[in-house]
């Protein structure tokens, strides 16, 4: 049967996503170098990120909505005890059933890094943003948990890397070229999910950059 192809990413869910992939091992890098100028701006931009992909996912296109993708947690378990090499083509239009979870758990983890930066400090003479306006025992707190949650967050992208491997070589669910492109293969006569219009997003981004460089800057009065 021949397929349509239909538009489920946004440009912005795409720029979010691959960003997010430059700007992960950006930031791991740098904390391991010790240079805390691009340490602290890679977590500034993402910080400017993930606060623009919660509002995105409320108010932005259909299929990057929360309230599409995030099902009960029984609909992920049912999806990945029915994940097999025969389970057929990939007919969802937006994140499937555990994907989603995947989603909301990423974002939680990316969050959680970037809020504890703008806390923790090197116990030498490199502060975050906000780390002298709390206790040094809150300090010491937000940057033990900054070291923590990397590790975390790289498990759980390690395993997102591994599904995504596994969907491309048994099921031929080709998840990364949706994400280049935005478009899904789909039978003739499929619904066209709704695409917020793009100004949303520029004034959604606006709006979470200059919030973050106003903490930025708030480091340095």
């Amino acid at each position: 049967m021949h397929e349509t192809q239909v538009k489920v990413w946004d440009g912005w869910v795409r720029l979010w996503h691959w960003s997010i992939v430059v700007l992960i091992p950006v930031s791991y890098l740098t904390a391991r170098a010790h240079n805390w100028e691009w340490h602290f701006w890679s977590g500034y931009t993402l910080l400017t990120l993930v606060s623009f992909r919660i509002i995105w996912g409320i108010i932005g296109s259909e299929p990057a909505r929360f309230a599409r993708f995030v099902r009960s947690p029984l609909a992920a378990i049912r999806h990945l005890r029915g994940m097999r090499a025969d389970m057929g083509p990939d007919r969802e239009l937006t994140h499937n059933a555990a994907g989603g979870w995947t989603v909301v758990v990423l974002i939680t983890l990316l969050l959680a890094q970037a809020v504890t930066g703008l806390f923790a400090y090197d116990q030498i003479f490199t502060y975050g943003p906000l780390a002298r306006e709390v206790t040094e025992e809150w300090r010491d707190w937000a940057t033990s948990m900054h070291i923590r949650i990397i590790n975390v967050l790289l498990a759980v992208i390690a395993l997102h890397i591994l599904a995504v491997t596994w969907y491309r070589l048994f099921p031929g669910h080709d998840l990364v070229r949706a994400m280049m492109t935005g478009f899904k293969p789909m039978p003739p006569g499929t619904r066209q999910p709704w695409i917020a219009p793009g100004i949303w997003g520029v004034i959604a981004l606006g709006m979470c950059f200059a919030v973050v460089l106003y903490i930025r800057r708030y480091g340095d009065f």
